[in-house]
């Protein structure tokens, strides 16, 4: 969706939303585990897609692996998942300023105080969940194990 689609979207759930973001280069377990565990804190779940300028930017040059269309796809066709936004800033702090979720949610790499959002949330009677981290799994581990 676009942000404006996304915007009027908001304005018709019935019930909490849920926004969580990411890269989500190349979906593993991990992934899954937090989009799930997202999905089950409300009606319906958002995810906050970074632009493959944005990963460029957080990951360096050799990332993103697939890009935005490609990553964007596979998100959506997840039952877990009811939106998906791409932003193109280094955070996705404008785009929760203008989702207003009911509940953000992150992967335990995270502390409530360091998720990007979360006092945004939090400041309109929002919860604010850190999902566990699913061991072994990540993006760079797969790219690592890959390259050999």
């Amino acid at each position: 969706m676009t942000w404006d689609t996304a915007a009027q979207w908001r304005t018709t759930v019935h019930g909490a939303v849920v926004f969580t973001n990411g890269v989500f280069d190349l979906l593993h377990p991990g992934h899954i585990e937090v989009l799930d565990m997202a999905r089950r804190e409300g009606t319906a779940l958002v995810v906050g897609l970074n632009s493959d300028a944005s990963v460029k930017r957080l990951k360096g040059p050799s990332r993103p692996v697939r890009n935005t269309a490609e990553r964007a796809i596979v998100l959506a066709g997840l039952e877990s998942v009811d939106a998906v936004v791409v932003f193109d800033q280094d955070t996705p702090f404008e785009l929760v300023q203008r989702l207003q979720p009911d509940v953000i949610v992150k992967g335990g790499d995270y502390s409530p105080d360091t998720i990007v959002g979360a006092d945004l949330v939090a400041a309109h009677g929002g919860r604010v969940v850190v999902v566990p981290l699913v061991a072994g799994q990540s993006t760079t581990s797969i790219i690592e194990k890959l390259r050999g």
